[in-house]
């Protein structure tokens, strides 16, 4: 007898999944069993406009392939209108049991010529969208007592980069978001996960590839197809995760990592408490070895992609 599909019965919201990484896992999802809902506003990348035609082109390929689907073109950005798409689901499928959090915008620009209007966009969508989502259907997966989130957060956040302190900034918020997720929801066997993906998509291709040491490290990206992250969730939305709540994973090409949350790396007491001098005497040296660099996700993650 074949194996029963991962997510056999299951209904899944993908927001961002009019192409790149969130169409790969819509995609995915539907080869394993999911009614999909995919949701698309159809924006540039820097998030003005609107269209149909994205979401329409995944739900063409996954009717193809037989799969279940239906569309929403609201905006994850605002609160109502985060209700509508979840709403959106229900009244397709009668059911929600997986909310990925993929939407987003990118507005990079060097920090000290960063606009409010911005920093702002790309909160909204990113930050406030995977809130605004994740809050709509809580209350769903409570009183069916079950349910699975997955965020998109990213390197950019957890390590760091140039030019995206909005990005970073809504990405280290959807980690810890999602921790927060994990903790409140647990009770209720709600699980709550990130995935940092790698790929090529529309996201990266602001990349600059002007000197033959950008093109390289673009050609490098390049291998890194979007449909490389779907299988992680696809796993972390299946019961095969059951249990696995408030982690970090990363995917990269074919590499996987659990990747780390902060805590406590050194220490130093004084009984009598501390002065500004104090510490800059003693305190500092003893501390100073376990500084962490001033590094990006570049320079951690600096090997091709196998």
């Amino acid at each position: 007898m074949a194996d029963r599909p991962m997510l056999e019965g299951k209904v899944a919201l993908v927001t961002g999944a009019g192409g790149g990484i969130g169409r790969a896992i819509a995609v995915a999802m539907a080869a394993a069993g999911a009614a999909v809902l995919i949701n698309d506003v159809g924006a540039s990348l820097s998030g003005e406009g609107n269209s149909a035609s994205p979401a329409e082109q995944t739900k063409a390929i996954i009717e193809q392939a037989g799969g279940k689907v239906a569309i929403s073109t609201d905006s994850v950005a605002e609160w109502a209108s985060a209700g509508k798409i979840v709403q959106s689901a229900l009244d397709a499928f009668g059911r929600i049991d997986i909310v990925v959090n993929n939407a987003g915008i990118l507005r990079d620009v060097i920090f000290h010529r960063m606009a409010p209007e911005d920093w702002l966009a790309v909160i909204n969508v990113h930050l406030n969208g995977s809130f605004f989502v994740s809050r709509a259907v809580a209350e769903h997966f409570r009183k069916q007592e079950s349910g699975a989130y997955v965020h998109m957060t990213s390197t950019s956040g957890l390590i760091g980069n140039f030019g995206q302190a909005n990005y970073s900034a809504a990405k280290l918020g959807i980690a810890a978001l999602s921790k927060s997720i994990a903790l409140d929801m647990e009770r209720f066997h709600v699980r709550s996960n990130c995935i940092s993906p790698f790929a090529w998509s529309r996201m990266t291709s602001s990349i600059p590839a002007e000197t033959p040491e950008q093109q390289a490290r673009v050609a490098r990206i390049q291998q890194m197809t979007p449909d490389k992250n779907a299988p992680m969730a696809v796993f972390l939305a299946s019961e095969a995760a059951a249990g696995i709540t408030g982690q970090i994973f990363a995917t990269r090409h074919n590499e996987i990592f659990l990747m780390s949350q902060s805590r406590p790396l050194r220490s130093i007491h004084r009984a009598e408490g501390w002065t500004p001098e104090l510490i800059a005497e003693y305190a500092l040296p003893a501390l100073k070895p376990t500084f962490l660099p001033l590094d990006r996700s570049g320079d951690v993650f600096c090997w091709d992609p196998v």
